[in-house]
């Protein structure tokens, strides 16, 4: 079986649901976050773009309901036992088979808990889902109560982030070995992602970020390349990724003659994310970071350029984003709490003249002084 944590290790964690679930008295809870699936089972698949969901009762039974395609990858990759296939039809319902399936598993009319919030749930899923289950038993939003429990890694999930790291590191040399004037933006690529690759990594989340010129100002990944300018910007987004357990870092590379602008936006990066290093403890709320974040860049006047986040939580994610829910925005109350893995950034796009500037890493924090992951500096980088 291809498992990548002990079986000890899983039933630590079916323990810590089944806690809350007895807490938050529900009979049952409908896994559709493949996240969710991967880190309660080691179940592995990007199957989750069709129909799946995972049930499981407060009593620790497990089922997972999947199409035929997923039967033998379910086998392999998890611990599962009890697997159901619904059979890909013409008007193919397969919320009638789950409501079945619980049936079966004697939950008709009790409390269920359902993860609403998720790229495995779409809109359609979720109305055939509610048709079915609306008058079967009591459902509730859970949507967030296996997202919180993965907030506080293991020491089995922190060597796998710490791998990650290591190869988000590998990505960036490999990037700087190319980046000159003149390079292009293809080569960089493909030697970042060919880092992670070589060092037995995974495929990200989502994609990689690369921009360079006004592109530099870009907060997502687009399709097209060029080549890089005598006097450039180039904005990089990445995280290496092992057995998908993402460490993410953020750069703007200048190359040539930096501006006097790239210099001022650049303190302003390092200044504030050596602030948050402050608040990024426990003690403190998710919140706080953002407020720390805000407060530097609004007194340096550059309210209007900068983001309304400053990071967020990261783990085990699968596609499309290796983002988690918890981010450091305002009012988050989120508690900060040893053993989390946080990604802070520091984005400042100032379309007023066209510059770029970013700055992150991402963080283990401890009982005291968050540890940053990477081996690389917050220098400036300047080709």
């Amino acid at each position: 079986m291809a498992l990548h944590f002990d079986r000890p290790e899983f039933a630590v964690r079916l323990a810590r649901l089944t806690d809350k679930m007895r807490e938050e008295k529900l009979d049952a809870l409908l896994l559709f976050a493949q996240e969710s699936m991967y880190w309660l089972t080691g179940y592995d698949t990007f199957g989750y773009c069709f129909f799946q969901t995972l049930v499981v009762k407060a009593d620790g039974t497990m089922a997972l309901i999947t199409r035929s395609a997923d039967l033998r990858q379910a086998k392999h990759t998890s611990i599962l036992e009890n697997v159901q296939v619904w059979v890909d039809r013409v008007n193919a319902d397969p919320t009638v088979d789950l409501r079945n399936l619980l049936v079966e598993m004697d939950l008709l009319g009790a409390r269920i808990g359902v993860e609403y919030d998720t790229h495995g749930m779409t809109g359609r899923v979720a109305r055939m889902l509610d048709a079915q289950l609306t008058s079967f038993g009591q459902i509730v939003d859970a949507s967030y109560l296996v997202s919180r429990l993965r907030l506080i890694k293991s020491p089995a999930e922190v060597a796998y982030v710490e791998r990650a790291a290591v190869l988000a590191d590998d990505a960036l040399d490999a990037a700087l070995a190319l980046t000159n004037p003149g390079a292009d933006e293809a080569d960089i690529l493909a030697a970042m992602q060919g880092a992670v690759f070589a060092g037995g990594g995974d495929y990200p989340a989502n994609e990689f970020i690369i921009g360079s010129a006004e592109d530099a100002l870009l907060c997502r990944y687009k399709a097209g390349r060029r080549k890089l300018d005598t006097n450039d910007q180039l904005t990089l987004e990445w995280a290496g990724a092992y057995a998908h357990y993402h460490a993410g870092m953020m750069r703007t590379v200048v190359i040539g003659e930096p501006s006097y602008r790239h210099r001022e936006l650049y303190n302003a990066c390092f200044e504030t994310i050596q602030a948050i290093e402050t608040v990024l403890r426990p003690g403190h709320s998710f919140g706080d970071v953002f407020d720390m974040h805000a407060k530097i860049m609004d007194e340096r006047g550059l309210s209007r350029h900068r983001l309304n986040a400053c990071g967020y939580s990261l783990g085990a994610r699968f596609s499309p984003s290796w983002m988690e829910h918890q981010m450091f925005h305002v009012g988050n109350p989120q508690a900060i709490e040893p053993n989390m893995s946080l990604f802070v950034h520091m984005i400042i796009m100032d379309s007023d003249t066209g510059t770029a500037m970013t700055l992150g890493q991402t963080y283990l924090t401890t009982d005291n002084t968050p540890r940053a992951r990477s081996r690389h500096s917050l220098d400036f980088i300047n080709v």
